[in-house]
């Protein structure tokens, strides 16, 4: 019998015959990890499995490569505590849907785990949370190995007036370096130019440079899914706000 503990952030919830659930749990030393939780759909273990909820989890397996099951304690829950913020929830659900249509099965990312319980724990606590989204889009891109390169131009090295990014590189070109070539580029949002973010226009920009990558870089390398409908979720409910 193989067996672990440890704690994880709950990403999704899907019913598995008549009374259990199949869960995805994102854990620091063992990835995004499914298994099976029995009684998963009583009155008891129901409301402790929410998208979001941090948990204390033991998988078992009598091999390593079947689906387990699991057992569940409730450490935190974060939806019951933004339930009455729309837009906050709307950020829980695009983070746990682009969790589970990113990261391969059992696959350890340690600084993306962490990263992200720290954004789950800033939702409804502070109006920051929506910079903090767009580098974590930023942050899981880099971690599957389609990083962009902001720091300087491609063209000419410089560091200073950047305003675009290629679309075929990731990398940040100056408006001297666009020349005449700047229409075939995408707009830098000054929010990831170093400028700051004044207004949540400026992120919403942010996230449609992202979300170009994040389309055609690495969804094509996922076998060309479309992106989770709770991203564009989000998106809509902040350019409402915008």
């Amino acid at each position: 019998m193989i067996e672990w503990r440890e704690e994880g952030a709950l990403l999704a919830v899907r019913p598995h015959g008549e009374s259990a659930a199949i869960i995805d749990v994102l854990t620091e030393g063992h990835g995004r990890h499914a298994g099976v939780v029995r009684g998963g759909a009583s009155r008891r273990i129901a409301p402790i499995l929410q998208p979001g909820a941090q948990l204390d989890v033991t998988w078992k397996a009598r091999l390593e490569d079947h689906l387990g099951s699991f057992t569940v304690e409730p450490v935190r829950s974060r939806a019951a505590l933004i339930m009455s913020d729309r837009l906050a929830l709307a950020g829980l659900g695009a983070i746990c849907a682009l969790l589970s249509f990113a990261l391969p099965e059992r696959e350890a990312h340690p600084p993306l785990y962490v990263r992200t319980v720290t954004l789950m724990d800033l939702l409804g606590r502070t109006d920051a949370w929506t910079l903090a989204y767009l580098r974590w889009e930023l942050a899981l891109l880099e971690e599957l190995g389609f990083g962009l390169d902001l720091s300087a131009c491609a063209v000419t090295g410089a560091t200073e007036g950047l305003a675009y990014v290629s679309p075929k590189s990731g990398r940040a070109v100056s408006e001297a370096g666009a020349g005449q070539w700047a229409d075939r580029l995408l707009p830098l949002p000054p929010v990831l130019a170093g400028q700051g973010a004044e207004r949540e226009a400026d992120i919403l920009a942010g996230l449609r440079l992202t979300g170009h990558f994040l389309e055609h870089w690495l969804a094509p390398a996922l076998g060309d899914k479309p992106l989770p409908p709770a991203r564009q979720r989000l998106l809509d409910a902040m350019g409402r706000l915008g």
